[in-house]
């Protein structure tokens, strides 16, 4: 198969559809496409490639390096500096107490704070109906804020779409 029919159907798959040219389908690319598409595992690294806007301000070391986290975990990240968050915290619909020191938006999903790229992994894959992912405060230990090995065992909750939460994961002991 020619990596030009593959190309369009990866990126389709991993979301990312608007970003690649357009496929000059045939029958013969769309019967090779199926075939890697029908074997595909459609486990967690095949999310890796979605694109994540992150709203963060200038002075933000702390959300710096949760953006790291995500890349390093294949996640291509924007960041969009902002002096004043809150109005991106009320557009997304995150509610008062799941705040922290910086939003981002993943493929119709907020995720709130400090939330580890393997539970961002699991809501891309899970497809839950909820507005998004909050670690609300900023958690030592949970990505962005390590220190020393030091930590404290925290949540992530998923945030309803009437505003109520839930543990959507627990890390730490």
């Amino acid at each position: 198969m020619r990596a030009t029919a593959i190309l369009p159907v990866w990126a389709a798959m991993l979301g990312l559809a608007a970003c690649a040219p357009e496929p000059q389908a045939t029958a013969q690319s769309m019967a090779d496409a199926a075939e890697p598409a029908a074997a595909m595992d459609m486990s967690a690294h095949n999310h890796a490639g979605r694109h994540v806007v992150v709203h963060k301000s200038e002075a933000c070391g702390c959300c710096d390096l949760w953006v790291e986290h995500m890349r390093k975990a294949g996640f291509h990240v924007e960041v969009i500096t902002t002096e004043n968050i809150e109005p991106v915290k009320a557009r997304m619909g995150v509610p008062a107490g799941a705040g922290s020191c910086h939003t981002a938006e993943v493929d119709g999903y907020f995720i709130e704070g400090h939330v580890p790229a393997s539970d961002v992994v699991r809501l891309l894959a899970e497809r839950p109906d909820v507005r998004g992912l909050a670690v609300p405060g900023m958690v030592i230990g949970s990505p962005g804020m390590e220190q020393d090995g030091a930590g404290e065992p925290y949540d992530v909750v998923a945030v309803a779409k009437d505003g109520s939460t839930s543990v959507f994961a627990h890390h730490g002991t």
